[in-house]
């Protein structure tokens, strides 16, 4: 069964799937930090302050013992308060947007490539033997002719 398991991990698509994977998490990481620390506050300085964080509409009461901020997201999600994010959602559609686009791209250079790739005219096969052979003949019959 080791043999087996060990036969599976070793094969060609199950390593590229774990690099993907790897890479695609720290991708993610980075649009998120693109989006929330560089445009996010750019349409947020466009859009006369607005912070698309602390947009949210409270749904239920805070509780009694709560110690954190009445207009922090965060704070109030964390104290267990029912509330809608949309703030954060446009946050998260943003980070999607983005990596949708650059993987648009990446698929498109791709193809691109292998468009010139194709169009590369092959290079011709090597004549046969027999080819050969008589291209010898007709060279020895124009020295005799």
């Amino acid at each position: 069964m080791f043999q087996d398991f060990k036969a599976f991990i070793n094969k060609g698509n199950v390593v590229d799937l774990a690099v993907a994977v790897i890479i695609g998490a720290a991708f993610g990481k980075i649009v998120s930090s693109l989006t929330d620390d560089l445009i996010m506050p750019l349409i947020g300085y466009f859009t006369g302050g607005l912070d698309f964080s602390s947009h949210f509409i409270r749904l239920g009461e805070i509780p009694a013992n709560f110690t954190g901020s009445v207009t922090s997201y965060a704070d109030l999600k964390n104290a267990g308060v029912p509330l809608i994010g949309f703030g954060q959602f446009i946050t998260v559609a943003v980070n999607f947007l983005l990596i949708a686009f650059v993987v648009f791209l990446l698929v498109r250079a791709v193809q691109r490539f292998n468009k010139a790739e194709e169009a590369k005219p092959a290079e011709p096969a090597a004549p046969t033997e027999d080819v050969v052979l008589l291209r010898e003949i007709l060279a020895e019959l124009k020295k005799k002719g």
